[in-house]
């Protein structure tokens, strides 16, 4: 089968990751994958504006509806060569709902921008499908889409850290549960070491930011982060997030309120547990043990004396060591991209 992307990728943020790893696989089980756009050298994914009449088309929207590449006239190509029963739409943001307001986290602005995003995704596809085990709209499939590639793997080596904490990720209303984790480290702050962010919008205004945006889109604190003397990197290529984490002796796993009110899963659910550091989970212990397993609850940060949790990691990094490593392997057998593949074919074949 050959599988059409429509996606709006950019290298340092989103499900650029995953693109480049479902055509691998696609490549390994008989398959192609293409993202739609005209070809370009200098990025790492094979573009095609060919659309063949036996293509299936996958579209991918995250912070967008719009195309890439191209406009309207691309999108009615798109649905007038390729049979509705073979088009999906992965609605990774958890804007296939109703406006939704958590903790100054927003999908929507409003009803009527709702209305819209849904309007869209309805008018492309019968198939919707959103990466959570949870969805919220009735005739909404779950589908988790990102996925744990085994070659990503690092050694849970923790000898010549460069620092205590490494997280990797831009600041899109994370500034809440990123704040969780640093405040948690305020009480052992000599024990943890350096602290290292990677990503836009953390000690200065993301590219993206504006006044009309919700403000919890891109609030920060810089004069917090400089009293913790935390280091902040600009981002890194979607290919060094795993190393760059890795970094650490442990890594935060932090998700905007929304999704974890939604309880989606992102790339990061699955990047995290196989870099060199210890995933430390922000989220419940009941959405960590379906993911990850019950073993995995030891490595989540409680709400009551969360810097015990920190102390500890610091102290017996080897001891959660061997928790990541059976995490691993349930990823592994559980969520590669192999099966997330196999997964999509079915689905676009139904």
């Amino acid at each position: 089968m050959r599988i059409l992307f429509v996606h709006h990728v950019v290298e340092d943020r989103g499900s650029a990751q995953d693109m480049y790893h479902y055509a691998r696989v696609a490549r390994e089980l008989g398959h192609e994958v293409a993202l739609y756009g005209p070809a370009d050298r200098r990025s790492a994914f094979d573009y095609s504006i060919d659309i063949r009449p036996d293509d299936a088309v996958v579209f991918i929207f995250e912070w967008t509806t719009e195309l890439q590449h191209g406009d309207h006239l691309d999108l009615l190509r798109l649905v007038a060569r390729v049979p509705r029963a073979r088009r999906v739409v992965i609605d990774c943001d958890g804007k296939y709902n109703d406006a939704i307001a958590v903790v100054g986290d927003v999908n929507h602005p409003d009803a009527e921008s709702a209305r819209r995003w849904i309007e869209v995704c309805d008018s492309l596809a019968d198939k919707i499908c959103q990466p959570t085990l949870h969805p919220v709209r009735p005739n909404v499939r779950p589908f988790l889409f990102h996925a744990y590639d085994q070659a990503w793997e690092t050694p849970l080596d923790f000898d010549g850290k460069d620092v205590g904490m490494c997280y990797v990720g831009n600041n899109w209303f994370r500034w809440r549960p990123l704040h969780r984790v640093l405040r948690a480290l305020e009480p052992v702050r000599d024990a943890v070491g350096g602290i290292r962010i990677v990503g836009h919008g953390w000690d200065s205004p993301a590219p993206w930011a504006g006044p009309a945006m919700v403000e919890d889109a891109w609030r920060t604190d810089p004069e917090y982060l400089r009293k913790l003397d935390v280091e902040v990197l600009p981002p890194v290529p979607f290919n060094q997030v795993v190393p760059m984490m890795g970094r650490g002796v442990f890594s935060p796993v932090v998700y905007r309120p929304l999704f974890d009110h939604l309880r989606l899963v992102t790339c990061r659910t699955f990047e995290t547990p196989a870099a060199g550091a210890i995933p430390l989970f922000t989220q419940t212990a009941e959405y960590v043990a379906e993911v990850y397993g019950s073993e995995a609850v030891a490595l989540t940060l409680p709400d009551e004396a969360p810097e015990a949790k920190v102390e500890d990691l610091m102290r017996r990094p080897r001891h959660y060591a061997a928790v990541v490593e059976g995490v691993r392997r349930r990823l592994a057998e559980q969520h590669s991209y192999e099966t997330r593949l196999r997964t999509l074919v079915d689905l676009l074949e139904q």
